[in-house]
């Protein structure tokens, strides 16, 4: 069984924010593979899809970004989900808006999120999509920016990027995250 986390913050208030990209692939996810995300423990919400005969549970925490690993942690040892059965996608300022990349382990980089999953899992060597969202300008905070929404030429610039991070995903299903990697950077 594979696990495919994104990464966000919990509220409406959230919804289309830079720093809750992650749970926006995996509502896509969630759509493609007609699972809807009904499930509630492990303090996130997720749902189990079949997809080629194989199970991959799509989950989003619901622990806010900064403690995600207390939901990841906990849905990996009950599944007995192994770390390259693992892989998570979440913004990057580090990268332009609507860029993405794939990597196979790294550091969190800043990322509160992947220091929480980093620290609950034991290991930087975990799969992951960074999508980029681009740096604050004209002196604005990187917690306003991250927790603020994209405007509607970002967003429509965003969603080739979300679409190529949806494929990969599924991508992952069938072939090896390396393999992904190299079609997909």
């Amino acid at each position: 069984m594979k696990l495919i986390v994104g990464l966000g913050n919990p509220g409406s208030q959230y919804n289309r924010t830079r720093h809750n990209i992650g749970f926006e692939v995996i509502d896509l996810l969630s759509d493609r593979f007609q699972s809807p995300l009904n499930q509630t423990k492990f303090k996130g919400l997720y749902t189990i899809a079949h997809v080629d005969g194989e199970k991959v549970l799509l989950l989003k925490p619901l622990t806010y970004m900064n403690l995600s690993g207390e939901s990841i942690r906990p849905i990996m040892d009950y599944y007995d989900i192994a770390i390259e059965d693992l892989l998570i996608v979440y913004d990057d300022l580090d990268l332009p808006v609507g860029k993405i990349r794939l990597r196979q382990k790294g550091s969190a980089g800043g990322h509160n999120g992947i220091k929480s999953t980093i620290a609950h899992v034991g290991t930087q060597q975990f799969n992951r999509i960074r999508i980029g969202i681009g740096r604050p300008v004209n002196g604005m905070s990187v917690p306003d920016y991250v927790l603020g929404k994209f405007s509607k030429e970002e967003w429509g610039s965003l969603q080739p990027a979300l679409e190529a991070s949806v494929n990969a995903c599924e991508e992952w299903m069938k072939k090896p995250f390396l393999e992904v990697m190299n079609e997909f950077n």
